[in-house]
């Protein structure tokens, strides 16, 4: 299935913390799993200093946009758009809310947690997966934007054997910041040991 561009427009963004920039934003038809992910083009997209930089960041309601600290998903969505608009790549906001299992399960999940699962196991207490995304469609974008070669913004190693199995020429992995608070120091730990995320923690157990 061919992805192609539907619609690109330029929308202004601003973070709670003042910072200020622009997107190209693309929409697609023929996306593999039908859904609405959206491609932000930031800084000089087109003509990015060498190979552009690009993050596949997975929606999340409770950190991007109502700054739940129960994960580090709002701080690093603020970071990559600052890195990205200065090197110049794209910001894939793909919409796989809960590492793909919807925001309702997540809360669940939340739930489990709360009673001393961690977030992977309360994910298989529920009957899901660890990790239930699939990056099909954020390789069909880039092809559509025609992107072929990418450094990947991204802590998680997943990310990166799944697009190059793709087609996706991952050139660089680049790490975000780690972003710790008490309130998600066992979250991180958690991706840390248990799906070998590239995080260094030295407050967290």
């Amino acid at each position: 299935m061919t992805a192609r561009i539907r619609t690109r427009v330029t929308v202004p963004l601003r973070f709670p913390d003042g910072y200020a920039t622009a997107a190209e934003v693309f929409t697609f038809t023929g996306l593999a799993d039908g859904r609405e992910h959206l491609a932000l083009g930031l800084g000089d997209h087109r003509h990015p200093r060498g190979v552009p930089l690009v993050r596949p960041h997975s929606e999340c309601l409770t950190g991007d946009v109502f700054g739940s600290e129960r994960c580090d998903c709002g701080p690093q969505l603020r970071e990559a758009v600052e890195r990205i608009a200065e090197a110049g790549g794209y910001l894939l906001y793909l919409r796989q809310e809960g590492r793909g299992i919807g925001l309702y399960a997540k809360l669940d999940a939340y739930a489990l947690q709360d009673a001393g699962l961690d977030t992977y196991e309360a994910n298989l207490a529920l009957g899901r997966g660890e990790d239930e995304r699939d990056y099909t469609a954020a390789a069909q974008m880039l092809t559509a934007l025609g992107v072929d070669e990418i450094r990947l913004l991204s802590n998680n190693p997943d990310k990166a054997v799944q697009l190059a199995a793709l087609g996706v020429d991952v050139a660089e992995r680049v790490p975000t910041g780690v972003h710790l608070s008490p309130a998600n120091a066992r979250y991180l730990t958690a991706k840390r040991d248990r799906t070998a995320h590239t995080l260094h923690l030295p407050l967290a157990a």
